[in-house]
């Protein structure tokens, strides 16, 4: 059921996706092929603030700030497992990279914990503090205005 929360949520998570997405380019390894890193961050934002911070909503400013930073976690821990899987499927395109099925689910998660490495600098962590933060902040200002 649209709310007005679910719906500003989902806006405010996007684009927190999408600057998300421009502050870590710079933190990954040279050579990095982006393709839809931008767009896909947005649509993983979209999904989380409707089904996550949407419904968490009511409760308070300090609550909702809260779940904005909850909704910001789980934004990247979709990022991490959605890339560490698609560079897995990549991986296993080529001759011989893996020996079985669960070699390469396991390398899965090898590499969604390299790539968590590489978001734990400063910049980076402060961005989805501050994002989740605001987001949540506003969806609740949403929600209390538009109910």
């Amino acid at each position: 059921m649209p709310t007005a929360s679910k719906i500003v949520a989902a806006i405010c998570f996007a684009l927190f996706g999408a600057i998300a997405a421009s502050v870590v380019k710079p933190a990954l390894p040279e050579g990095t092929q982006l393709g839809y890193f931008l767009p896909i961050l947005a649509i993983i934002g979209l999904l989380n603030g409707w089904w996550v911070m949407g419904r968490l909503t009511g409760h308070g400013y300090r609550s909702a700030m809260g779940s904005g930073v909850r909704t910001a976690i789980t934004i990247v821990v979709w990022a991490l497992l959605v890339f560490s899987i698609y560079e897995m499927v990549k991986r296993s395109m080529q001759v011989s990279r893996y020996d079985g099925p669960m070699e390469a689910v396991v390398a899965a998660f090898g590499l969604m914990l390299d790539y968590g490495r590489v978001l734990l600098t400063p910049p980076i962590l402060g961005t989805f503090l501050l994002g989740g933060l605001v987001c949540g902040a506003i969806t609740e200002w949403a929600g209390k205005r538009w109910l």
